[in-house]
């Protein structure tokens, strides 16, 4: 899974995006945005920010996934 940079994250309205290291993520079974988003959160993280962001940055039409679909995801530092 390689990373590439893309403009966004889940500043608040006021603050200006910077571009933002993403990597692709293949969806597990059983794996769902909130959980996904759980997992890359920090503990000042609002997790509702973060499943918007990933619904945004991937194009979904919902909140939906299903096992082996591919998404983007922040890259890890």
């Amino acid at each position: 899974a390689g990373s590439v940079i893309v403009g966004g994250g889940w500043a608040s309205a006021d603050e200006p995006r910077d571009a933002t290291a993403v990597a692709t993520h293949t969806v597990a079974a059983g794996e769902t945005l909130w959980s996904i988003a759980a997992a890359i959160a920090t503990p000042a993280d609002d997790i509702r920010a973060i499943v918007d962001y990933l619904v945004q940055l991937n194009s979904l039409p919902n909140a939906g996934l299903r096992a082996g679909q591919q998404i983007l995801v922040p890259a890890a530092d």
